[in-house]
């Protein structure tokens, strides 16, 4: 008798069991195909070296004032120390300039006790603080203050930083030393997360769309309003509050950076000189400290909503130089790359670039290497005078993890109000410059469809930001 089938051997439930894995090893559909959405700028804010304020800081820009002031021991933020180990730590920086956001009361002054001192803010660290307040006055400027959950839901915020808190690290290491640790806040932690600034941003408006922190040292202003960019783009938000904050003048940061000779040592005493890019002259960064965010809104809805739009964010492109932890390749190639990627993703043509604010951050190579960089780019439309240029860190330092952020905030306002910034302290122009090819040294009144703002890390990373006039 012949045995029985194979059919017949299955039982009915095995048999659909069967067809349900065969089902289930079927490829899954792609992904839904996915249009980039524009994306507009509709609010900034700024706190920084010049001022508590988009306003203010841009009026003393653009008048050509500076920031930059010399620090004293109480700068060193070390009130856990005796007094002998805080003036001796002073005597030993070989820097001591500074570029230090104005506090007080007064209108463009840094409310500290708004901002800091109050007792819901034990958690809130000063970088932390100054990305609240910045973030508040873009909020606001954007008129973006939803009530409603699904806007909430579709609201997020990007907002990076370099280093943290430093001042609250050493303050617990020396509880350490003096065997105080059971004193030891239990908000240490989170007033040291980097993330927690976006996180503060976040909480304080109910935002609850992506909650997102970039860190890549002097590119993290500049990465996070690009990656913001590109979840609206993506379809993640609708509005993103985007850009970087810093806090770094304390003893311990800046006895970091003298001792990797990054900072200017050579104008303590003229120190509103000291911050001197693509000057002969210029022999190191100065520190600085504040913040930039801007809202970042997708066009159709800051349309539907009658958003001020104040330009449009174009391109966002990014490198690695792969070559060493603080210096750039004499080359320039990863700056080259930067721009280039920008100039493609935006669908701008180099000669159609008006204006761009450079990195410079006044140390001896890397401005030559950004300067042959930007000629290599823009070509006959450097060299022919049409490409305005200038790196404004002259009036208030090197932000760090906030500089990309302010700094795209002036390529905004640049294309807004019509006028590049200059560059201050450039008396005497590094060889790279010949002919018409010259950074600005007064403020131009001039068109501006289309700015670029560069930013570059150590690590070797690098950011190039192209935004142009509102559609």
């Amino acid at each position: 008798m012949a045995g029985p089938s194979r059919r017949m051997l299955l039982s009915p439930p095995l048999s659909r069991c069967i067809r349900r894995i065969s089902s289930s090893l079927e490829p899954f559909e792609p992904p839904p195909a996915v249009t980039p959405r524009r994306v507009v700028v509709t609010g900034l804010g700024m706190v920084t070296p010049l001022g508590c304020g988009v306003e203010t800081t841009w009026k003393r820009l653009i008048d050509g004032e500076c920031g930059i002031r010399a620090i004293t021991p109480e700068d060193l933020k070390m009130n856990n120390f005796d007094g002998e180990t805080r003036l001796h730590t002073f005597e030993q920086l070989t820097s001591k300039v500074a570029a230090t956001v104005p506090r007080g009361t007064n209108q463009g002054e840094f409310n500290e006790e708004l901002w800091l001192n109050s007792k819901e803010h034990r958690s809130i660290a000063r970088f932390i603080g100054y990305a609240l307040c910045a973030a508040d006055e873009a909020l606001r400027d954007a008129n973006w203050l939803p009530t409603e959950q699904e806007q909430k839901e579709m609201t997020g915020v990007s907002i990076g930083g370099g280093t943290g808190s430093i001042s609250d690290i050493l303050d617990a290491a020396q509880m350490i030393c003096e065997k105080r640790l059971r004193r030891l806040s239990p908000f240490f932690i989170p007033r040291i997360l980097i993330n927690m600034a976006s996180g503060h941003v976040s909480m304080k408006y109910g935002f609850q769309g992506p909650n997102h922190a970039a860190v890549t040292a002097c590119a993290t202003g500049a990465h996070s309003i690009g990656d913001a960019a590109r979840m609206i783009q993506f379809g993640d938000a609708n509005v993103m509050v985007a850009g970087g904050t810093e806090s770094s003048i304390d003893a311990l940061s800046i006895a970091g950076f003298c001792r990797s000779r990054a900072l200017t040592t050579k104008y303590n005493s003229c120190p509103e000189e000291s911050s001197r890019p693509f000057d002969c002259g210029r022999d190191g960064f100065v520190i600085g400290e504040g913040s930039g965010a801007i809202v970042l809104e997708e066009l159709e809805h800051a349309k539907k909503r009658g958003a001020k739009i104040y330009a449009e964010f174009r391109g966002y492109g990014m490198s690695g130089d792969a070559y060493h932890i603080t210096q750039p390749h004499g080359d320039g190639k990863g700056a080259i790359l930067a721009m280039t990627r920008a100039l493609k993703q935006s669908n701008v043509h180099a000669n159609q670039v008006d204006y761009v604010n450079a990195h410079a951050t006044s140390t001896p190579l890397g401005d030559a290497v950004e300067a042959k960089a930007i000629k290599t780019i823009f070509s006959d439309h450097a060299s022919s005078g049409a490409l305005a240029l200038s790196s404004t860190k002259g009036a208030i330092g090197h932000l760090l993890g906030a500089a990309g952020a302010v700094e795209a905030i002036f390529a905004v306002l640049a294309i807004h109000k019509g006028i590049a910034p200059l560059t201050l302290n450039l008396t005497k122009p590094d060889p790279v410059f010949t002919d018409d090819f010259m950074p600005l040294t007064v403020s131009k009144e001039m068109l501006v469809r289309a700015a670029m703002s560069n930013s570059f890390g150590f690590g070797g990373t690098n950011t190039s930001l192209l935004f142009t006039s509102a559609p």
